[in-house]
């Protein structure tokens, strides 16, 4: 079994651990890829046209359409097309109804019924997710988009989750060797391009450490201010946190009583 050091909120190593057998699971970034992106296809929010939309109107279709050939007779002064009805001495007029014709239906709108939603089976998605909480073990996939300045795991004790102040919170992270990777994801806040702005979202961040605790505990609201940084119990894990955009590797801070619920967890 691999051992690890737990740290103290000052920072100075207090003991060592056996890391949970999840750490030991092979590494296996497909799966993870299609985990992720089976979670965020349920984010996506239904839409589509109006099935009346462009048809509410008076046309009425005056044409062969379903005639034997030998009832036809040529008619070559319109086109025969839907066309609005009308009270004069001029019986229909505009075309309508049809897609090409203004204010007509989309040609081929978005339905709202058809599932966009991808589904991966149960044993696949729980492997992902201990795929990818062992990749966070990995320093070699770890420091490719996060600042690494201690050995991983980063294990802490559960005094963290006693603390209630955004203020401290940014201290405790700074003394057990996170503090590099907060400040560069402060500097990597920027403006979206694009009419994103104009749907609420402005500004884009960059993900930073995510803090996993055993219990509901202060220190998760108290750091959900600071930029980039997430925090969640155990339980709530997810393949979208542990590998955001998809890709493995994210810098998690653990609580000791973290480690053992998660020793604890079956599936």
């Amino acid at each position: 079994m691999v051992k690890a050091n737990i740290l103290g909120i000052d920072g100075v190593v207090k003991e060592s651990i056996e890391l949970p057998i999840v750490f030991s699971t092979e590494y296996k970034p497909k799966l993870i890829k299609r985990a992720a992106h089976a979670l965020q296809t349920t984010k996506k929010q239904p839409k589509g046209a109006n099935p009346r939309a462009g048809k509410m109107n008076t046309a009425k279709y005056k044409g062969y359409r379903g005639v034997p050939a030998k009832h036809r007779t040529i008619n070559v002064e319109r086109a025969r097309l839907p066309r609005l009805r009308n009270k004069g001495a001029l019986l229909y007029g505009r075309v309508a109804s049809v897609p090409h014709a203004v204010g007509g239906p989309a040609a081929h709108p978005l339905k709202a019924w058809e599932r966009t939603v991808e589904e991966i089976n149960k044993k696949e998605r729980r492997l992902a997710l201990k795929s990818a909480i062992a990749a966070t073990a990995d320093k070699s996939l770890v420091e490719k988009r996060f600042v690494v300045e201690k050995e991983l795991p980063i294990i802490v004790e559960d005094k963290i989750e006693s603390v209630s102040k955004t203020k401290e919170v940014s201290e405790v992270l700074n003394k057990i060797g996170v503090g590099k990777d907060l400040d560069n994801a402060k500097s990597k806040i920027r403006k979206r391009a694009g009419k994103g702005k104009a749907r609420g979202r402005v500004w884009k961040q960059k993900k930073s450490v995510l803090i996993v605790t055993g219990k509901n505990s202060p220190v998760l609201r108290a750091s959900r201010n600071l930029p980039g940084v997430d925090a969640v119990t155990v339980r709530s894990l997810n393949v979208d946190l542990l590998a955001p955009g998809a890709q493995a590797g994210r810098l998690v801070v653990w609580t000791k009583s973290a480690l053992k619920e998660l020793d604890e967890k079956k599936n």
